[in-house]
């Protein structure tokens, strides 16, 4: 067992494998050396916080696709000033309050995409920022008894031996003042030898992206705004009706019905009208031509100009959306299009996307028809998946960037998003209120995020990080390992034995140092459950309170900082931030010595020794 755990711990260090295939050398290594059967082998993989892992990662990946993510990552930007110090602050403060009501793998996954997108748009790394989150989440838990299951675990340890538990904000009484001070460490040390390293995991900036493709396509100019009066023609008649891009070279981009059917509603937003849109008195449609072309439109229909923002505005607020986005593709030379004659803005019915713009030779095509020609370059509108599928259905379209990604950063709301929100409030009060198990309460929730279109169907599986859920599920054995072989066990009674009648605080902090060496190895539950008995059984030998070494169990077990598999948290930023495993040694390895330092001061202040 110590020959196996020694090359798992070195394995991770060197770095050389990836970390799930070092987890599952080691869970064959327990295998074949009969430590563990087949059953005790697997037993990772259908653990329900593996379960609840990969669900998470489906409610985080529903959040972002539904403009949450990109909205609170522009709140952060906004909050922070676009200061890396102020964002390191907010983002280890913030998970550590969240995760005092939800469990910190949830709190993770819903911020790691906001964190990612934070990072890049203020000119920083996620490899910056990542880890305080992780940490933060983590020191989060000891703010309530149900924040991590090691409080639960050494409450109800006391109460089993006939003493008083901790209530419920309790333990906050020391994990507060330990949660500022992660804070304050990352913001004034832990920011600077936190590690820069370049991922490609950077978001799309749909700003800058917009003004390239003013610049490339000439698509700042001649939008209009114009409402439909009560004695246009246009009224009860659908868009295909009339010759808007024959006769006037106008093209309908948008629709905002101010009328809705039913009493009480808010405006119905078309973001892509098709053809046969049906047209209502005081619609306000947004179109796109000439100026003498509107204006005879307007005379032809009786139509009113409104108002429309600035160039940014318009294109932000008027053409992308959750719903529908834009795309480059490139016409390759054994493409079917090539040859054939287009009109800019015409809507394909067929495709369901709008054509806004076309580019030769990094010149932009004006005209109302063209006939395309190979390298040809056009800047499409429609849905997400239809840009997606346009691209899938012709190899000889090249389809520039990626559509999916940059649907994650519109930082707009739909009706799905506030579906997706309460969603994550259930996921909390089934969570908070034990209504149903952790990992049923996560998948149900994942569930619905998926039903609910928040998560396309064909995204779900894409949406895990498999490499996390692979490697937490492969070393779960680990721990079952070092408890069946008494390693554990005996590497405990040892130092509780030597530094018990030296002085009551040696013995704290030498349950404090083995609780947390085993905590960074196998998981925290686990540890704690191994723990408790033995400070109980301590504290009693020596006359002593056995609350504060309690305390001590709860917050060491959540002192995971020195590798990468020592919590869930720490496994699931990994890959995120490209760290490695040294990283995480040398940045948690310092904070655990403040850990220590405080505790040992703190803890016997709130709960007495004697």
């Amino acid at each position: 067992m110590l020959i196996i755990l020694s090359i798992t711990i070195a394995l991770f260090i060197w770095g050389k494998f990836p970390p799930d295939m070092v987890a599952i050398i080691a869970m064959l290594s327990l295998f074949f050396t009969g430590i563990l059967d087949l059953q005790e082998t697997f037993a990772g993989f259908s653990n329900p916080t593996v379960i609840m892992i990969g669900a998470l990662f489906v409610i985080g990946e529903g959040l972002a696709r539904t403009g949450w993510t990109a909205l609170a990552g522009q709140k952060l930007i906004q909050w922070s000033e676009g200061a890396a110090s102020k964002l390191v602050i907010l983002l280890t403060l913030g998970s550590g309050l969240l995760s005092g009501f939800v469990s910190n793998t949830g709190t993770v996954a819903t911020l790691m995409p906001v964190t990612i997108s934070a990072a890049w748009n203020i000119g920083t790394l996620p490899s910056k920022l990542l880890i305080p989150a992780a940490f933060g989440s983590n020191t989060g838990g000891l703010l309530t008894l149900t924040g991590t299951p090691p409080n639960i675990i050494v409450s109800s340890a006391l109460t089993e031996q006939g003493f008083e538990g901790f209530s419920f904000f309790e333990i906050g009484l020391i994990g507060l003042p330990l949660l500022i001070l992660a804070v304050l460490y990352f913001w004034l040390l832990g920011y600077r030898i936190l590690p820069s390293y370049q991922t490609k995991n950077r978001p799309i900036n749909i700003e800058s992206e917009m003004m390239r493709w003013i610049e490339a396509y000439h698509i700042e100019q001649d939008f209009w705004r114009l409402r439909i009066r009560s004695s246009s023609r246009l009224i009860n008649s659908q868009i295909k009706d009339w010759p808007f891009e024959q006769d006037y070279d106008v093209a309908v981009v948008r629709l905002k019905r101010n009328q809705p059917d039913w009493y009480g509603s808010s405006p119905i937003f078309m973001e892509l009208p098709s053809p046969n849109t049906q047209l209502k008195r005081s619609d306000i449609i947004t179109v796109r031509g000439e100026p003498e072309a509107v204006n005879r439109l307007m005379l032809d229909f009786n139509l009113a100009l409104q108002p429309i923002e600035s160039v940014e505005g318009a294109l932000e607020d008027q053409i992308i959306s959750q719903e529908v986005g834009m795309a480059e593709v490139i016409v390759r030379p054994q493409s079917v299009f090539v040859g054939r004659k287009i009109r800019i803005g015409a809507y394909f019915d067929r495709f369901g996307i709008q054509l806004m713009g076309a580019s030769r030779n990094n010149k932009p095509l004006g005209g109302k028809e063209i006939i395309v020609a190979a390298g040809d370059a056009f800047l499409i509108r429609g849905t997400w998946e239809n840009i997606e599928a346009l691209s899938d259905l012709y190899e000889g379209l090249v389809l520039c960037g990626s559509p999916e990604g940059m649907a994650k950063n519109v930082p707009s709301l739909t009706a799905r998003s506030y579906i997706a929100l309460a969603t994550l409030l259930l996921m909390v009060a089934l969570m908070v209120f034990k209504v149903m198990p952790g990992a049923v309460a996560v998948l149900f929730c994942a569930g619905i995020m998926v039903l609910s279109g928040c998560v396309p169907i064909n995204k779900m599986y894409k949406s895990i990080s498999w490499v996390s859920v692979v490697m937490i599920a492969a070393m779960i054995p680990m721990g079952a390992a070092l408890q069946k072989t008494g390693m554990a066990q005996m590497a405990a009674d040892s130092l509780v034995e030597y530094l018990g009648a030296v002085h009551p605080l040696l013995m704290l902090g030498g349950i404090f140092l083995l609780t947390s060496l085993f905590s960074q190895v196998i998981n925290n539950s686990a540890t704690a459950v191994l723990m408790a008995p033995i400070a109980i059984l301590a504290a009693g030998s020596l006359g002593l309170s056995p609350k504060p070494f309690m305390a001590v169990v709860a917050v060491s077990a959540s002192t995971a900082f020195l590798t990468p598999v020592g919590t869930t948290t720490n496994a699931m930023v990994m890959a995120a931030g490209g760290y490695k495993f040294g990283d995480y040694l040398k940045v948690g390895g310092i904070l655990l010595i403040f850990f220590l330092f405080f505790s040992l001061i703190l803890i016997p202040l709130i709960w007495p020794l004697y």
